[in-house]
């Protein structure tokens, strides 16, 4: 079930964040309330008010995300105070407490409401950020190419400070003292593809019936990276494996196509203005077309048209197709700004609406670049078991990607969403998807070039295009 999922697990004590923050500005404000008027107003709409204000510029401030690093109280408490100033100013400036008759002055009562709030919220946000950035120990058994996958990714992602790995291959785990590893361990994670002798599988059984944590290798990936390395499973691991529940005929496909098409219909009805200005900016550039249109490849594989507003020069690919690049020349002034700002993508709205793609999937690739990402990266046509997205878990967890690495790692998070879709992660997506519209991120292929991916064995049948249900 969706409440069992890494990413909901992972996000536990953050989501627990929101909560208490949410519960301290309702407890001071009735508490400052019942001081003044004897009185106890409970969830009154200026409650409801202040709270949407306080967790919405918390989340854009990036205070309910997981650290990347420890951060020092200073820090820490600075954004408190700033979520509390943007408070005080929006009560100010919609002129609550500026009238002599009303009782709940922006001194007497907002001022020290907010204060208390704002001091509870950087105590818990101290505590929590110091459990999240405390250093694990973890034991993980596995054959030498996995575990090497694990450490680079663990390198690229700056987790190394924050994981202390104990790595233990197959032939070493035979006659490896796991007990005395395991007691200084939070857990052992066990590869599913490498075969262990008897003596090393009663072990780890007796560890287990003793309470060390035992997970397999590729469950701990996705708990601790937030997508699946296609490195880690075979094609037998996609038969088996649970999840990859958003199928076709089922009530959660049926759902999820309901709301693409509400929020598609007035996405597009509320940006129509926006949509306007930006072909006039387009074609006052440099005359040429406002829309650009591309063959990409959709549902199952099946080749669909999309449209994006035009940001690059008209003769950007007279000399073949070539992948993005950081600062590419090709791109036009009003195209920059329109990528920055996601406004290019709004025409695919349409193709949400006609069933082509949906709000929040893997984005569609290119035919004639999937050629070559196929031979590079195993699996990769998993990727087309659902509708290609607008957003996905891939562009709002990883910088824009432009090589066939970027593509391989881009495919993990993509592997991670569909064994974990579901209607509460679409809508974490949705949000962060947001928050990096507004902080103009991600619209850009990163300055760091990853490393190519070592060349992989063939895919076998897992990696084969999906027939469509009948």
């Amino acid at each position: 079930m969706w409440w069992r999922s890494p990413w909901l697990r992972r996000r536990g004590l953050l989501i627990g964040l929101a909560g208490f923050d949410a519960l301290s500005l309702v407890l001071a404000y009735n508490l400052a309330y019942q001081q003044r008027f004897g009185a106890w107003p409970g969830l009154s709409n200026a409650v409801l008010g202040l709270m949407a204000l306080w967790l919405g510029a918390s989340y854009l401030l990036g205070r309910y995300s997981r650290p990347r690093r420890r951060r020092g109280v200073a820090l820490v408490t600075l954004s408190s105070g700033l979520v509390a100033l943007l408070v005080l100013a929006v009560v100010g400036g919609l002129g609550w407490g500026l009238d002599v008759d009303d009782p709940r002055t922006l001194r007497s009562f907002a001022l020290p409401m907010v204060g208390a709030s704002a001091l509870l919220s950087a105590l818990a946000q101290i505590w929590a950020h110091g459990v999240l950035t405390r250093p694990q120990h973890w034991i993980l058994i596995g054959s030498g190419a996995e575990l090497a996958v694990i450490t680079e990714e663990i390198a690229r992602d700056g987790l190394s400070q924050q994981l202390q790995l104990t790595l233990v291959n197959s032939d070493q785990a035979h006659g490896s003292d796991l007990a005395a590893l395991a007691s200084a361990s939070s857990g052992i994670a066990v590869s599913e593809q490498e075969k262990l002798d008897e003596a090393t599988l009663q072990r780890l059984l007796a560890l287990r019936g003793g309470g060390t944590r035992l997970v397999s290798l590729l469950n701990w990936a996705e708990q601790v990276l937030q997508r699946v390395p296609p490195e880690l499973f075979t094609s037998r691991w996609l038969v088996q494996a649970e999840g990859f529940e958003l199928q076709p005929d089922r009530f959660g496909w049926r759902l999820k196509r309901l709301g693409d098409v509400l929020v598609a219909g007035l996405l597009l009805l509320a940006t129509l203005p926006l949509l306007a200005l930006a072909a006039l900016l387009v074609r006052l550039e440099d005359g040429g077309p406002v829309l650009y249109g591309q063959v990409r490849s959709g549902l199952y594989g099946d080749p669909i048209r999309i449209s994006k507003l035009r940001s690059m020069r008209v003769d950007a690919e007279a000399q073949g197709i070539r992948w993005a690049s950081a600062g590419d020349a090709r791109v036009t002034r009003v195209g920059r700004w329109l990528r920055r700002l996601r406004i290019d993508e709004l025409p695919q709205l349409l193709s949400v609406l006609r069933g082509e793609m949906s709000l929040i999937g893997p984005r569609p690739e290119r035919p004639e670049l999937e050629e070559q990402l196929e031979q590079a990266i195993p699996h990769y046509r998993v990727r087309h078991w659902i509708r290609p997205g607008l957003s996905g878990w891939a562009q709002v967890c990883h910088p824009y990607g432009a090589s066939v690495a970027d593509s391989r790692r881009k495919l993990s998070y993509d592997l991670y969403y569909l064994r974990n879709a579901s209607l509460p992660l679409d809508l974490l997506i949705l949000f962060k998807t947001l928050r990096l519209v507004l902080g103009g991120q991600g619209a850009e292929p990163a300055e760091v070039v990853l490393r190519e991916p070592p060349a992989q064995p063939a895919a076998g049948p897992g990696s084969q295009r999906p027939s469509p249900p009948s």
